[in-house]
C-alpha cells in the first residue's frame, strides 16, 4: 500500500539559504524530513527548530525516502551527491522520485535522469526561483518537467515548497532550459541595476531618492528593485553570490555558441560579473557588481552601519 502523502519521507540535502527554507516548508507541512548538509551544526539547527532529522550523511538521509531534494550550488556536485564514489542512488529504496533543484545546462539535467532510470529511480529537473525568503515561506517558483510518473511522486513536495508550479513538459532538460533564460535576465538586470545605481552616483544624486523614482518608473526591475536595497545599505552579506552568475551565465555562453545564437547583452554581463569576482568579491553579494563600478570610477558607496 503507498503511503500518504504525510506519511512519505522526504530528504533535503543541501541546507543552504534555499535548501534550508524548503525543509522548514515541508516540516510545516507535515512531512517527515530528514536534512543534510556538508556543515553538520546546520543539520542539527534544522533538527532543533523545526523537529526533523538531522542526518549524518547524504546516505543516511536519503536511504528510506520517498522524494530526495537536492538543493546543492551546481551539475558537478549534484552528480557527485546522486552518481559520485558515495552517490545516494545506489542506496536509494527503489521507484523513489529525485528532485534536482540546481541550475545546470540541460543535457546535464538529461544525463542525470538516464542514470536515475538505471537505478530504479525517477527524476524530476526541477530548478528553483524566489530567494531565500520565499524559500522560507513555501512560495517558491518551480519549473518542473520529468516523466508523468515521476511528476506525481514529486507532487506533495511541490506543493508544500512552491506556490507557483509550473509543469514544462515530459522530458528532463525543459526546466533547466527555462531556468538558463530566466537567469540570462537576471544576471543582465543585477548588471544594469548596478551600471545605473553608481551612474546616479557619479550624477550626484541622492541615491535612495533614484531608488524611490526608479522602482515606481518604467526602468524598474525585479532585481533593481530587490538588489539595490543592498547597495544602499552598504551590505553584502550573500543572500545569492556573484560566482552563481559566473556560473549560470558562463552556462548561457556555452549554450549560445553551441546554439549559434547570439547573446551579446548577456556575455557583457558575464564579463562584469567575472572582473567583480576577479576583484576579490566572488562570494559577496552579486549586487557587488555595483562595487566594481565603484572602484573603476573611483566613487564611494555606501557603508554598513556598524552594530
Amino acid at each position: 500500500m503507498e503511503a500518504s502523502d504525510q506519511e512519505k519521507k522526504i530528504a533535503v540535502l543541501g541546507l543552504g539559504s534555499m535548501g534550508y527554507g524548503m525543509a522548514l516548508s515541508l516540516r510545516r507541512k507535515g512531512f517527515a524530513v530528514a536534512g543534510f548538509d556538508v556543515r553538520p551544526e546546520v543539520a542539527e539547527r534544522f533538527a532543533r527548530e523545526s523537529g526533523g532529522q538531522a542526518a549524518a550523511s547524504a546516505g543516511d538521509a536519503a536511504k528510506d525516502a520517498d522524494i530526495v531534494v537536492v538543493v546543492v550550488v551546481n551539475a558537478d556536485q549534484t552528480e557527485a551527491v546522486l552518481f559520485g564514489p558515495d552517490g545516494i542512488a545506489r542506496t536509494m529504496r527503489k521507484g523513489a522520485v529525485i528532485m534536482s533543484c540546481a541550475t545546470m545546462a540541460p543535457e546535464r539535467a538529461r544525463a542525470f535522469a538516464a542514470s536515475a532510470t538505471t537505478h530504479g529511480l525517477d527524476y524530476v529537473d526541477s530548478p528553483i526561483s524566489g530567494g531565500a525568503q520565499r524559500a522560507a515561506e513555501g512560495a517558491l517558483t518551480v519549473l518542473a518537467s520529468g516523466t508523468p510518473a515521476a511528476m506525481a511522486k514529486a507532487e506533495p513536495a511541490l506543493q508544500a515548497m512552491a506556490a507557483n508550479i509550473y509543469r514544462l513538459g515530459d522530458e528532463p532538460g525543459i526546466g533547466a532550459s527555462f531556468k538558463m533564460v530566466n537567469q540570462l535576465l537576471a544576471g543582465v538586470h543585477i548588471a544594469a541595476a548596478s551600471e545605473a545605481i553608481v551612474f546616479a552616483k557619479r550624477l550626484g544624486l541622492d541615491m535612495r531618492k533614484v531608488y524611490e523614482v526608479i522602482t515606481a518608473s518604467a526602468g524598474n526591475s525585479w532585481m533593481f528593485e530587490n538588489r539595490v536595497p543592498h547597495v544602499l545599505d552598504g551590505d553584502y552579506t550573500p543572500r545569492s553570490a556573484v560566482e552563481i552568475f559566473t556560473k549560470d551565465l558562463g552556462i548561457i555562453n556555452d549554450m549560445s555558441r553551441s546554439a549559434k545564437f547570439p547573446t551579446p547583452v548577456a556575455s557583457a554581463a558575464l564579463q562584469m560579473f567575472l572582473m567583480t569576482a576577479a576583484s576579490g568579491m566572488g562570494k559577496d553579494d552579486d549586487a557587488s557588481v555595483a562595487r566594481l563600478y565603484a572602484q573603476v570610477t573611483g566613487l564611494e558607496l555606501p557603508v554598513a552601519k556598524k552594530t
